[in-house]
């Protein structure tokens, strides 16, 4: 598993015993947005929503610094290609009504209906993959986009806090709506310019959440505080 989905195991063994040191150097920021944000949404290996995740970092995660949501796309998402794959896997047996199949032999009728199914166990794993791997994350400092593009090709985007410019919800249809997800599209002055949480739940705590870091990260400069 990549290793932005697991806490570092070094991490577990120096806090365990020692919870008294540990919340005594965690970033006021941190604690004020645990107090703001709670807990939402669980910490289970394929949850789509979650606040604070005790076994989530990734890999250019700086010391000291906290995830706050992690995200993926919004399961009710993976409906319409895990329809299509039951009813693909049905097609087999219909194969024999169909004359050129009939006239081939046995053995090569029996290849291609494992070709065909092999096909479609492909697409399932790519899909289900996909959707796995792709993540968001907000920290207390930055905004972090994983896109996976295969096994071995994954590109990490990241932009600070201080840096995003302006922020848009948008929830549309009946779908979206009613399953509570959408789209939050984030304009940035980094090197990426504009980040794209698609599909993901609860889009207007997410945008509600930024806004508030947003405001933290001003007033500590006007207070020359440093997290």
């Amino acid at each position: 598993m990549a290793e932005v989905y697991k806490a570092n195991p070094t991490s577990h063994k120096a806090t365990k015993g020692r919870g008294k040191s540990k919340k005594k150097r965690e970033r006021k920021s941190v604690t004020h947005l645990r107090k703001e944000v709670g807990k939402m949404g669980r910490d289970s290996l394929f949850t789509s929503f979650s606040s604070f995740p005790s076994q989530v970092c990734f890999e250019t995660q700086e010391k000291g610094e906290a995830v706050v949501l992690f995200m993926r796309q919004h399961p009710v998402v993976n409906l319409p290609w895990i329809i299509m794959t039951v009813f693909l896997l049905t097609i087999p047996p219909l194969f024999e009504y169909f004359p050129p199949y009939m006239m081939l032999p046995t053995n090569y009728q029996w290849m291609m209906s494992l070709i065909f199914y092999l096909f479609v166990v492909g697409v399932m794993l790519a899909k289900s993959m996909a959707w796995f791997f792709n993540i968001y994350i907000v920290t207390d400092e930055r905004v972090v986009d994983v896109d996976f593009v295969n096994l071995f090709y994954r590109v990490i985007s990241t932009a600070k806090i201080e840096e995003i410019q302006d922020l848009s919800i948008i929830q549309s249809g009946v779908w979206e709506t009613f399953f509570g997800y959408g789209k939050v599209e984030i304009q940035t002055a980094a090197e990426v310019t504009q980040f794209e949480f698609d599909r993901v739940p609860h889009p207007d705590k997410v945008g509600s959440l930024l806004n508030q870091m947003i405001d933290m990260e001003e007033q500590e400069k006007l207070e020359g505080r440093v997290k």
